[in-house]
């Protein structure tokens, strides 16, 4: 049994096909087909079914998988540790926020790091909605703070940092705060619907909670919708966090509007599988996964 045979047969549960897995690999479908073949002739039992178009593991396949995937997470972090071990200071570690996310979960983390690594130019970027997604799989971000939506799990590891929660609100003078209990969907299509735009592009593009056929405005960042929200001029989603004084005071009340509850979120520390970390990455990561 070896570590490439492993990796193969991750791939085609991951990919869906021995084709896939290949271009995955960056290998022939033969070569491939061979390991798995070799594997299963040394467990004494078969790990695919192979009766369909897209192979199926059996019974057996199910729970050697699951141990598989196991040990690769063990492999992926021992090779995590041992390129931290011979890597130099990079000279800048880029950081990808969402816009949603505050920056406390992770200030103290940074902090420690900064100092110990003075050298290293520690670049925070805030982007919105699938913008950390596209920074961090264009090669732009070392590390992203995010939600999983649309994140490619087997090609990432993932810590958890924190959780947020989006409230729909508006002014207390916007008609449909005036009016008692939940305002339907069809009701709302009279009045605009602030949103901010993503960051992402089209290959990353995230949208959410968009209310159809409805009026809308867009922004380019929560302080604006904020402004317009707080004007009387719509109604939409914000982070709590970002709108605790103005709830408090009553600047700012929740709308219940069907089919928009409020959404909680878990936020994630994302890099890439296949990038290497240097000492001062190293050093961020190890200090949030502890």
């Amino acid at each position: 049994m070896t570590l490439d045979q492993l990796i193969a047969l991750d791939a085609i549960v991951a990919a869906g096909t021995f084709r896939a897995a290949a271009d995955r690999l960056n290998k022939a479908q033969s070569a491939v087909s061979h390991q798995i073949r070799k594997l299963e002739d040394e467990l004494g039992f078969d790990l695919f079914s192979r009766e369909s178009y897209r192979p199926r593991l059996t019974p057996e396949g199910e729970i050697f998988y699951r141990e598989t995937t196991r040990v690769l997470e063990q492999v992926h972090g021992l090779k995590a540790v041992a390129a931290g071990l011979a890597s130099k200071q990079e000279p800048m570690i880029s950081i990808a926020m969402s816009a949603t996310m505050s920056l406390d979960p992770i200030l103290t983390v940074l902090g420690e790091v900064g100092r110990q690594f003075p050298g290293t130019h520690i670049r925070v970027a805030t982007e919105m909605m699938g913008g950390p997604l596209a920074r961090l799989m264009g090669g732009e971000a070392d590390m992203i703070v995010a939600g999983l939506d649309g994140v490619p799990i087997d090609l990432v590891e993932t810590l958890p940092v924190g959780s947020i929660t989006i409230q729909p609100v508006a002014s207390p003078t916007f008609p449909p705060a005036q009016l008692p209990g939940i305002r339907s969907r069809r009701a709302m299509q009279s009045y605009t619907q602030v949103v901010v735009s993503g960051t992402g592009g089209r290959d990353y593009e995230q949208s959410r909670d968009l209310l159809s056929g409805g009026q809308r405005w867009t922004v380019s960042d929560f302080q604006a919708k904020k402004s317009i929200l707080l004007a009387g001029l719509g109604w939409g989603g914000i982070p709590e966090h970002m709108m605790g004084d103005e709830l408090a005071t009553g600047q700012l009340v929740p709308l219940a509007v069907e089919g928009y509850p409020p959404r909680r979120t878990e936020i994630f520390a994302i890099r890439r599988r296949d990038q290497p970390m240097g000492q001062v990455m190293s050093s961020i990561w190890s200090r949030l996964a502890a």
